[in-house]
C-alpha cells in the first residue's frame, strides 16, 4: 500500500481491478508555443520544420485543432500546409498577392523548439509522479499512470479531474485522460473525446465500449493494418472479438492473438516505469511575477527541499544541481553546477541551487524550479561533498557554465517531431 496522497474514504482495489490512467496532452508543441504567446490561442497554428524562406523540404509536426479544420495535419508536407493555410504573416506583409484571401484563412506558423517543449513536459511529468505510484512515460506528451492504491472505482472520474486540473492550473496546457482497468483500453478513452476529454471505463464495461469503435482506433492497429481487417471483412471492434482467432493468427502471426484479445478487453500488461529516471524537478509559480527577492529564496528552499527529499526516498545519488527561473512573458532560464562525483547532500542541493539564482534576485520571475540530474542509483552508503578529496572542506565546486536552454533530460528522447508526427496526434510523453 502506498503511504503517497488518496481521496478521503478509498480502501484501495483488488488486483483484478486495477486503475490505470492515460495522460495524452492535446496539441502538445502548439500548448506549449501558446504558454509563450498567449495571443496565438484560438488561431490556427502550425508547428514544423522547413516554412522559412529559403527552404523547400520540411513537415508539420503539429497542427492545433483550428489548423486542422483547414486540412492541415501532423506529418503532412509542409508545402501541403502552406497550400491549404497559408501564413498570417506572409499575407500582412503583401507576401501574398490574392486578394480573395481573408485573414482568418491564414494561420500562424512556429518552427520545433524541443529545450522548450522538454521543459514544460517536466513540469507536467513533476505532477504525474505526485499523483501516481507507478508512472510509464511513453513519448514527450504521453505517459500512463497506475492509481489503483491512489483512488477507487466510485471515485476515479473526480480523480482524472484533479490530475487534468492540476496540469492546466499548475502549467497551463490541456490533456486529456483515458481511466480503464487495463492500458490499451484507457489508451483508446483517453482519445474518445479529444480534445480536453476525460472517459472512464468500469471494470465490466470494456467490451461494450470497445464493441462500436471502428478498428482503426484500436490500439497498436494503423491503417495498412486496419485495411487488411477489413479485407476480412471485420469493420469494428465486436467484429474482431467476435471472430475466430485462427485466422487472424495466421494473417498476422501471434499480433493477431494480440489483436483479437485487445478487441475483448484482454490485455494483462502491467504500467512499468522504463527504467531508471535521469533526473529529479520540482517547480512552482507565483500567481503574478514576483520582483522582491525574499520569496523567491524561500521558495528555493521549499523546492531544494523536495528534490533532495525525493531523491533520497527513490535511492538515487546525484551529480548534478540545477536551478529554473521563467520571466515574462515566458523566457525559460537554467543553470546548473557538475559536482566532481555522486552525492546525497540536502543541504548542498539548496545551498547550490540559492547561488545558481543571485543572478535572477532582482528579475521578476513567475516560476522557479530546482533540479538534481546525473543520477545513480545503488545500494551505496550515503555520499556527501565532503566525501571528495578534492573539496575537503566542503567547498562548491565551481560552476561549469550555465545553460539558457532548458537542461532536464528523459528517459529515451525522442526524434524532435517523431512524437507528434504519427496520425491522429494521439501521443503527454516521455515524463521521466
Amino acid at each position: 500500500m502506498s503511504d503517497g496522497p488518496r481521496l478521503p474514504g478509498v480502501e484501495g482495489a483488488d488486483d483484478e481491478d486495477r486503475i490505470v490512467c492515460h495522460v495524452d496532452a492535446d496539441c502538445f508543441y502548439a500548448s506549449c508555443e501558446r504558454l509563450r504567446e498567449p495571443d496565438l490561442r484560438g488561431e490556427p497554428l502550425v508547428v514544423g520544420m522547413g516554412y522559412e524562406e529559403g527552404e523547400t523540404i520540411g513537415a508539420v509536426a503539429t497542427a492545433s485543432y483550428e489548423a486542422r479544420a483547414f486540412g492541415v495535419e501532423s506529418a503532412q508536407a509542409i508545402s501541403t500546409a502552406l497550400e491549404r493555410l497559408p501564413r498570417r504573416a506572409a499575407h500582412e506583409n503583401g507576401e501574398i498577392d490574392d486578394s480573395e484571401l481573408e485573414r482568418d484563412e491564414t494561420g500562424h506558423y512556429r518552427p520545433v523548439d524541443m529545450d522548450y517543449y522538454e521543459s514544460v513536459a517536466a513540469e507536467v511529468r513533476d505532477i504525474l509522479h505526485d499523483c501516481a505510484d507507478t508512472v510509464r512515460e511513453v513519448s514527450i506528451d504521453e505517459a500512463y499512470l497506475d492509481v489503483t492504491e491512489r483512488t477507487a472505482w466510485e471515485v476515479a472520474d473526480g480523480f482524472a479531474r484533479h490530475v487534468k486540473d492540476r496540469i492546466r492550473r499548475e502549467v497551463g496546457v490541456t490533456v486529456s485522460v483515458g481511466v480503464a482497468p487495463t492500458m490499451s483500453a484507457a489508451k483508446i478513452a483517453s482519445d474518445f473525446d479529444k480534445p480536453d476529454g476525460l472517459t472512464v471505463v468500469e471494470p465490466g464495461e470494456i467490451r461494450a465500449f470497445l464493441a462500436p469503435l471502428e478498428v482503426d482506433l484500436l490500439h497498436g492497429v494503423g491503417p495498412v493494418t486496419a485495411r487488411e481487417l477489413r479485407e476480412l471483412g471485420l469493420e469494428t471492434a465486436g467484429d474482431v472479438a467476435a471472430a475466430d482467432p485462427e485466422p487472424l493468427v495466421d494473417r498476422f502471426g501471434e499480433r493477431g492473438r494480440e489483436l483479437y484479445d485487445r478487441a475483448r478487453g484482454e490485455d494483462d500488461r502491467r504500467v512499468e516505469p522504463k527504467g531508471d529516471p535521469k533526473s529529479f524537478s520540482r517547480e512552482s509559480a507565483f500567481a503574478e511575477p514576483v520582483d522582491d527577492p525574499e520569496p523567491k529564496y524561500d521558495l528555493i528552499e521549499t523546492l531544494a527541499a523536495a528534490v533532495a527529499d525525493r531523491a533520497q526516498r527513490e535511492g538515487a545519488l546525484y551529480r548534478t544541481i540545477g536551478v529554473k527561473a521563467v520571466t515574462p512573458p515566458y523566457d525559460v532560464n537554467t543553470r546548473e553546477r557538475s559536482l566532481p562525483g555522486p552525492v546525497d547532500d540536502p543541504e548542498l542541493v539548496d545551498r547550490i541551487a540559492r547561488d545558481l539564482f543571485t543572478e535572477f534576485e532582482t528579475e521578476p520571475v513567475r516560476k522557479l524550479g530546482v533540479r538534481v540530474a546525473n543520477l545513480e542509483f545503488a545500494a551505496a552508503d550515503q555520499a556527501s561533498l565532503e566525501g571528495w578529496g578534492s573539496n575537503e572542506g566542503g567547498s562548491v565546486p565551481e560552476p561549469d557554465g550555465g545553460s539558457d536552454a532548458d537542461q532536464s533530460s528523459l528517459d529515451s528522447e525522442p526524434d524532435p517531431v517523431s512524437s507528434e508526427l504519427s496520425a491522429g496526434q494521439s501521443s503527454l510523453g516521455d515524463f521521466s
